[in-house]
């Protein structure tokens, strides 16, 4: 099974349409159009039942407390914890692509609705919504996919890891506002095949990507 994407290379960096924020001279960053990217899969095995597709930056610092700190900057040699940006399930398996913004345009504050979606799919929340948990003006659920944001003072840049997987059922046992820990724990023993495509995002102007 192959994972290909007309919005980016893989290992190649992600231009800024897909990112939740854009570089800003200025403030260091500002929200950008946060489209969901292109992709398009093939050599899916006859036996699927279903797709699920989940994005996550596994570059993430472990510790928030010198993000986004003006005169500081996150050492690349600070241990680096998971984010995950998108998670879908219940993706009818004669699916072949999903288009450009399809999913996701624009910045919504509160989240977009979930779980339920396009052609039968649901989508899970995504990891802003705990980020958000504290502001008053954008905590909310955010299911489905919301882009790239890495912090602007970060040493080193982050990879977006986008993951299909060819599963053995037609429903992902999960409900409500799952998360994508949860999806890749129900799915364990049933994947059929898997496919990966990487992006790569940052906000540092120092940082060559």
């Amino acid at each position: 099974m192959r994972l290909t994407s007309k919005s980016f290379s893989d290992n190649g960096r992600i231009p800024q349409d897909f990112a939740f924020c854009a570089p800003d001279p200025k403030t260091h960053a500002t929200l950008s159009k946060n489209l969901n990217p292109h992709l398009a899969w093939h050599d899916v095995p006859t036996a699927a039942k279903s797709l699920a597709l989940i994005c996550h930056d596994p570059d993430v610092p472990s510790k928030p407390d010198d993000v986004n700190q003006e005169g500081r900057t996150i050492s690349a040699a600070l241990p680096r914890v998971d984010f995950y940006h998108w998670v879908l399930v219940d993706i009818p398996p004669s699916t072949i692509q999903i288009k450009q913004g399809e999913y996701s345009s624009g910045v919504t504050p509160r989240g977009k609705s979930g779980p339920d979606s396009l052609n039968g799919s649901r989508q899970g929340v995504n990891d802003y919504s705990a980020w958000f948990a504290s502001d008053k003006e954008m905590a909310g659920n955010y299911f489905g996919y919301d882009g790239p944001c890495p912090p602007w003072n970060d040493e080193i840049p982050h990879h977006y890891v986008f993951t299909l997987y060819a599963l053995d059922f037609a429903r992902c046992p999960v409900g409500g506002a799952f998360k994508a820990p949860e999806v890749l724990a129900v799915i364990r023993g049933h994947v059929l095949a898997q496919a990966a495509l990487t992006g790569i995002y940052s906000l540092n102007p120092n940082v060559k990507v």
